[in-house]
């Protein structure tokens, strides 16, 4: 215990030496000392928030949701402190009152927080996601009936990026109805029947290979990657068909259904008069 009191009893002093070094100092010396303090907090800001974005845009760190909103947090917050105390001993010097600063900041920020229970209902929406890994960025979901990859998730808005490449914004608050699609896409199948002669068979092969690549082509905002055509199958009844495998965005099945099965039958008719639409 004489150890940890003498300890303590040195520090005070110390700090009681700097106060009376400081109070001794001019009224000039003492605001070119605080803007000083204030220049260096500055300096310290800018090189927090350098280093924070250097590693949050790392290569390795894209995909670590949490750690790098938390970060971000962080990074906010020791920003604010600085700032803060910075504003503070330099107002010190015109005679206003620590005490009476840190009150009125108090005060305001009470305020704010009243006026502004929407952007703490987006905080604490938003550290809830993350926590939680509702989902995460990269993940394709559905959110309030809006489709689209999850770009950012932020203390404020969770933005996804849409099949027509725009960005849609989301208050954290707002999020309801989410759906989550763990594979990245919805699988679509097309079973297009081959005729029984192998000369024809083929051509109709090589017809369907054309209208699916055009198709990718015409609709790339329904495709989530290029579509697969399967091997030649064949059905116990002995009906010969190909499968046309689709990877695509979640509610665009209609292009599909319609454009396309429509232009494969016709197609396939100038090959087989006989070609029918169940076909």
């Amino acid at each position: 215990m004489t150890n940890e009191t003498q300890v303590l009893s040195s520090g005070i002093e110390e700090i009681s030496l700097y106060a009376n070094i400081f109070a001794d100092l001019g009224a000039t010396e003492r605001i070119l000392l605080v803007l000083a303090i204030a220049t260096f907090a500055h300096l310290c800001v800018r090189g927090i928030r350098h280093l924070g974005q250097r590693l949050l845009s790392a290569e390795a760190m894209l995909r670590w949701t949490k750690f790098r909103t938390l970060a971000g947090l962080a990074t906010s917050a020791i920003v604010f402190t600085l700032y803060f105390g910075a504003f503070g001993l330099v107002l010190s010097e015109f005679g206003v009152s620590l005490t009476a600063y840190l009150a009125s900041a108090s005060i305001i920020w009470l305020v704010i927080g009243f006026g502004s229970q929407g952007v703490v209902q987006d905080v604490v929406t938003g550290l809830t996601v993350i926590l939680s890994d509702l989902f995460r960025v990269g993940d394709l979901v559905e959110i309030s009936e809006q489709t689209g990859i999850v770009q950012s998730i932020t203390m404020r808005f969770t933005i996804l990026l849409n099949p027509l490449g725009a960005q849609v914004f989301f208050p954290n608050r707002t999020l309801s109805n989410i759906i989550v699609y763990p594979r990245g896409y919805v699988r679509c199948f097309a079973d297009i029947t081959l005729s029984a002669q192998e000369d024809t068979a083929q051509q109709m092969l090589s017809r369907v290979n054309a209208i699916t690549q055009g198709f990718f082509e015409q609709f790339p905002g329904i495709m989530r990657n290029n579509p697969e055509i399967g091997a030649r199958s064949s059905t116990p009844a002995g009906r010969n068909f190909v499968r046309v495998k689709f990877r695509i965005w979640p509610g665009r099945t209609t292009p599909i259904e319609n454009a396309y099965k429509q232009e494969i039958v016709q197609t396939l008719k100038t090959l087989d008069p006989t070609y029918a639409e169940w076909m």
